[in-house]
């Protein structure tokens, strides 16, 4: 999931990882140099689709975009966290 809008500097990966860590997702946030915040996430799909809607209500106002692309997953992942 790739957010826009005023998504930097606004505690969006602090919030996106309460909100994740409420759900049986996997993945990480971090912050993209052209000022968007990209979350990988792997979840059953009701699961991922709610952790976007959950997002997106948490930082309302802040978020004007949100481009989804669906990957096949990997398992790479143990939990959810934020990297650099």
């Amino acid at each position: 999931m790739y957010f826009s809008g005023r998504v930097q500097g606004v505690g969006f990966r602090y919030t996106t990882l309460t909100v994740a860590s409420r759900r049986p997702v996997t993945g990480y946030v971090r912050n993209l140099p052209d000022g968007r915040v990209l979350v990988v996430a792997e979840g059953p799909p009701l699961e991922l689709d709610a952790l976007q809607r959950d997002i997106e209500h948490a930082m309302h106002g802040l978020v004007q975009g949100c481009h989804v692309v669906h990957l096949p997953a990997t398992g790479e992942f143990s939990h959810f966290e934020i990297r650099r």
